[in-house]
């Protein structure tokens, strides 16, 4: 990936109570890179139908600017499932986030179903991998269909359904984390992390970005607008990485063909690979402004 048009920043990932429009309405001043308008977790029974609405006008209205709008819907054993599929497609959002998403079967359902509903071919598919059997068949789930492009951590439910805690450094979620990144790699995928709980913890968020970006998400999802600045900056090359990467590629290209050396360490293609990637990510973030 040497074209930054081929990257769609992810670093911050908002989720968003449909049933709130003030909350819509200050979603559009927040410098996340993307929003899941959610219809499932943070919104009442009552008002699912009232947090559609809004959802889908929210998409319609272009007040968003460059934000990737995407809307969660309710899952498939919901009553509202069906009317959130239909509405949503309609709409056509960048993507629609699916929860509890548990087999490759279940992915080409999915896609059936909003193929039938008239979804347009850039409204993409998010599925959410949230269980044990999820993360043992990651790879089979993302690698389903072409239209699904981005898997999400639905950490707090796999804490749940493995009978764990959270603790500081995850070490209990650590083998799902990894099975998860490895699975998106394999299949071609975008990774985001799960959310962070205690928003007044600076601390402990700003280690579990780093921890994120270390084992190769792409982003993350967050639950709170303070938390988005220090995703945008976790998830970001640094500008010693970008230095680092165009001195790297200068002197492969001075290389001639032979061994190539930067800051005392042997290069070879693919860590040229590697600072193209870098540049890329880099770019596509300045085009946001």
């Amino acid at each position: 990936m040497t074209d930054s048009s081929l990257f769609r920043p992810r670093r911050s990932v908002l989720y968003m109570p449909s049933s709130n429009e003030r909350a819509l309405e200050k979603a559009k001043t927040i410098a996340a890179d993307g929003l899941i308008l959610d219809l499932e977790d943070a919104v009442a029974p009552d008002a699912k139908n009232t947090a559609r609405e809004n959802a889908v006008a929210a998409v319609a209205s272009g007040e968003y600017g460059a934000k990737e709008l995407t809307i969660r819907i309710n899952g498939a054993d919901t009553e509202w499932h069906a009317d959130d599929i239909r509405a949503a497609a309609a709409v056509g959002p960048d993507a629609i986030v699916v929860p509890k998403v548990n087999s490759a079967a279940a992915v080409k359902s999915l896609v059936a179903s909003l193929e039938a509903a008239g979804a347009p071919d850039k409204t993409k598919l998010w599925a959410m991998i949230e269980s044990p059997y999820a993360i043992l068949h990651a790879e089979e789930i993302l690698g389903a269909s072409e239209r699904l492009t981005v898997a999400v951590l639905g950490t707090n439910d796999l804490v749940k359904e493995l009978f764990i805690d959270h603790v500081p450094g995850r070490e209990p979620l650590r083998t799902s984390l990894q099975l998860a990144v490895l699975a998106a790699r394999a299949t071609g995928k975008v990774v985001l992390d799960g959310v962070y709980n205690d928003v007044k913890n600076e601390e402990g968020y700003a280690a579990e970005v780093l921890q994120g970006v270390q084992y190769g998400f792409d982003g993350k999802t967050l639950i709170h607008p303070a938390q988005v600045p220090g995703a945008n900056e976790g998830f970001a090359p640094s500008e010693e990485a970008v230095a680092g990467a165009n001195g790297l590629i200068e002197a492969w290209n001075s290389g001639n063909g032979g061994v190539v050396t930067y800051n005392g360490k042997m290069v070879e293609s693919l860590h040229v690979e590697s600072a193209r990637r870098t540049l890329a990510i880099a770019a596509a973030i300045a085009q946001l402004g």
